[in-house]
């Protein structure tokens, strides 16, 4: 039965599988690579009590496991947060039989196919909530058989041994999410609900343990919350009545979800608080009204419903409004939040059916009830999976069912920016904006789309508006100073990025720019004090570590920056510029071999890229392979015209085919023809190249024509006051006057024993 469940479960989530990351993924994922990628990632995860969002150091090591098995490819985190669920419902199931509630069967498939459980099963982040929910249910069936909740007799050898199993599994489940924090109270709440009254030495000393373990976590998260994940400032300036106010709707709220699942929502509608209303003041005083009620009828209807309802309110107490959470600035319920809550309410439910069936003496209106809500809540299940398959689909879901989530909004703004569909984007932060027009952030990234798109002057009026309102905006200066140095203006750039460290000094932005801007000054050894700075903060941070890598060459520290170039493909495997810097570096300490390879790894991506093309005609040139070098070196030229670089290779390739005193290296053909383009293409008028295409033309027994060459490039030297190279020239002109080709001895091959790449 159990199997048939998982399985079901398992059908039932079936479209979640296509599902790709979403949001707030990625701070569990793809954006703490440096923690995830070794063992001292690993250790931070455990021991920086700041290295994450939250301190949940137990679920981050799943996704460490998880990044060393198979990477970033998000189908296998899919199953584990599905079968995690599934589990958390045979367990459920596990547990309801032990005490003895009737309908355990339905109240776990309940559970299990229940829609408004997607968002934490089908949501890869909320791999907190099933995670912590597993460990949370094995330490209740592990204290049952210390406490003897479905055990007449406590003579067990291993009672202690189950005592202490059931303290680490609870640890697990508060270091896979805080909200396991209930748990001693839980226990509690069972001992009353199955003895009507607590005993101290037996029931409640125990507990103290797990009381102190779960104030110290609560503390902790609740410190993060407000500090770390920064749940402060204007959104939750609630005063005490409209916090009563949330507090006393949102459990009638989640009933009604769990209820009738058919609006569910990412992100619900904040509602309107208003305490001089008196319709508001129903809910929290109906709420207090059927709590009192149940408590009041415990003798005559049974302690179960009253304890059923205590563990919905009282779990769900730290995200009902009296509390700041970082999810309330965008709605005060979200379906994750009452993940572990619904267990209550559904199990309560279940048994009230089972009950009526019993007391009917019809067994066909407990599996006539199963055989119609379990299969809709399936399909429901099945539909609402669908919203988790993309990032886009996610928040057009979320708009088309709340047209007023202006996170939404923001968030498929920075989708479709990613996307590049730049009027898309712009219009989703001009909604955000129409009704959210103090919203810095969203300002910010509106900046940026337009800053994408060149229009600077927009973009600069969007940062400067935020300033004005929030001076000590370090991203709206950051943004600024972007634009301000990408236009040339410097000095201005980096007053920004210094206004930006004084607002906050760990900003590794602002470093990073500002080196960039002392290494364009020449100041090279500050600029690696910045870069280090930033990376400092940012670890990750793989074009800051590029920017180290080149500071560090130009101050002859080439070692070093390889090892910083190293370090920033890691991050960034495919970044083209910092492979070819990479190249250049090992091309620079005579690693012809090793350059070869990185610059040959770049065309395969971009077999276009003019940089690769030359430096790795560079090499070749080095290693003797002049044709070769030849070729790439044109390709480089066919991308990039003006490559001034590429230009002088080929006249330095045309003259060693033209004078290399090696026979099987010259080639007076190869090295006319190419002279003859290079000379056409610089107007006829370069002096070098005038001097390549004579030596071209003595190679080939053209010496009429040499000489004609050497007397054009004597004239250009002679009106330049270039004694030295006119002397050259009028030794040339002599030899060709004699009908000698020149042999320039200083073109030798590099590496006569090489081997073809």
């Amino acid at each position: 039965m159990g199997l048939l469940l998982a399985g079901v479960t398992f059908l039932a989530y079936l479209p979640v599988f296509q599902g790709q990351f979403i949001w707030d993924d990625d701070s569990w994922t793809t954006n703490i690579g440096r923690l995830l990628r070794n063992v001292s990632g690993l250790r931070l995860i455990w021991f920086q009590f700041t290295a994450l969002q939250q301190y949940y150091p137990l679920t981050a090591t799943t996704f460490w496991l998880d990044y060393h098995l198979w990477g970033f490819w998000p189908l296998p985190y899919h199953v584990e947060n599905v079968l995690l669920h599934a589990l958390a419902a045979l367990l459920f199931w596990r547990l309801l039989e032990r005490l003895g509630v009737v309908g355990a069967w339905l109240a776990a498939a309940i559970f299990a196919l229940h829609p408004v459980m997607v968002e934490s099963a089908g949501w890869i982040t909320e791999r907190k909530n099933v995670l912590s929910l597993v460990f949370y249910l094995g330490a209740l069936l592990a204290y049952g058989r210390y406490n003897g909740f479905w055990q007449a007799e406590r003579t067990s050898r291993w009672r202690w041994g189950h005592y202490t199993i059931a303290l680490f599994l609870f640890l697990g489940a508060l270091l896979a999410k805080t909200t396991a924090f209930s748990l001693p109270a839980v226990v509690l709440l069972i001992g009353w609900w199955k003895g009507g009254r607590w005993r101290w030495r037996a029931e409640v000393l125990p507990t103290v343990p797990f009381f102190v373990l779960s104030f110290g976590m609560c503390l902790a998260t609740a410190w993060l919350e407000k500090n770390h994940v920064m749940a402060q400032g204007p959104d939750f300036a609630l005063t005490f009545p409209e916090r009563c106010l949330i507090v006393g709707r949102a459990p009638w709220f989640y009933l009604g979800q769990l209820l009738w699942p058919v609006s569910l929502c990412f992100i619900y509608p904040q509602w309107p608080l208003n305490a001089g209303s008196w319709q508001q003041w129903l809910y929290p005083v109906t709420a207090v009204g059927v709590l009192l009620a149940l408590w009041l009828a415990r003798k005559r209807i049974g302690r179960g419903p009253a304890a059923a309802a205590f563990f919905f309110v009282g779990t769900l107490f730290p995200v009902l409004g009296f509390m700041n959470a970082y999810g309330m600035r965008f709605s005060y319920v979200w379906d994750h939040w009452v993940y572990l809550s619904s267990l209550g309410p559904i199990a309560l439910g279940s048994a009230l059916v089972a009950r009526a069936a019993k007391h009917l003496r019809a067994s066909v209106v407990l599996y006539g009830f199963a055989a119609i809500v379990l299969p809709v809540q399936a399909i429901l299940t099945w539909r609402q999976c669908g919203m988790y398959v993309d990032a886009e689909t996610l928040w057009r879901t979320t708009i088309a069912r709340n047209p007023e989530a202006w996170m939404a909004y923001h968030n498929l703004g920075t989708v479709l920016f990613k996307k590049g569909r730049m009027d898309e984007a712009i219009a989703q932060f001009q909604k955000v904006l129409a009704s959210q027009p103090d919203d810095t952030l969203a300002r910010d990234d509106f900046g940026i789309v337009l800053r994408q798109i060149g229009q600077e002057r927009e973009a600069i009026a969007q940062f400067q508006k935020v300033l004005a309102s929030q001076p000590d905006d370090a991203v709206a200066r950051d943004n600024l100073g972007q634009i301000l140095l990408q236009k040339g203006q410097a000095r201005e750039a980096a007053v920004q990025f210094q206004k930006a460290l004084e607002s906050d000094p760990t900003d590794p932005i602002a470093h990073d720019n500002l080196g960039i801007i002392l290494l364009q000054q020449g100041q090279v050894d500050k600029a690696i004090q910045e870069f280090q700075k930033a990376l400092a903060t940012q670890p990750d941070n793989a074009l800051a570590r590029n920017n180290l890598g080149l500071a560090l060459c130009q101050n002859g520290l080439v070692d070093e920056a390889i090892v910083e170039f190293q370090k920033a493909l890691a991050v960034l495997p495919d970044d083209t510029p910092i492979r070819n810097n990479l190249g250049k570096a090992l091309l620079a300490k005579g690693q012809q071999r090793a350059a070869m390879i990185q610059f040959q790894k770049v065309l395969e991506n971009n077999p276009l890229d003019a940089k690769a093309n030359y430096y790795l005609g560079i090499v070749l040139f080095q290693t003797g392979w002049v044709d070769k070098a030849m070729a790439h070196f044109q390709k480089a030229l066919e991308s990039q015209p003006d490559f001034t670089d590429a230009w002088d290779s080929l006249d330095h390739t045309a003259w060693l085919l033209a004078t290399s005193p090696e026979a099987s290296v010259r080639n007076g053909p190869k090295a006319l023809a190419l002279a003859r383009q290079l000379a056409r293409l610089s107007g006829g008028n370069n002096l070098a190249k005038l001097d390549t295409l004579a030596a071209a033309y003595a190679e080939t027994g053209q010496f009429t024509e040499a000489v004609d060459a050497a007397q054009k490039a004597l004239a250009l030297a002679l009106s330049q006051n270039n004694t030295a190279l006119a002397n050259t020239l009028r030794q040339h002109i002599k030899l060709f006057q004699a009908g000698i080709p020149l042999r320039d001895v200083s073109q030798t091959n590099a590496d006569p024993d090489s081997t073809p790449p």
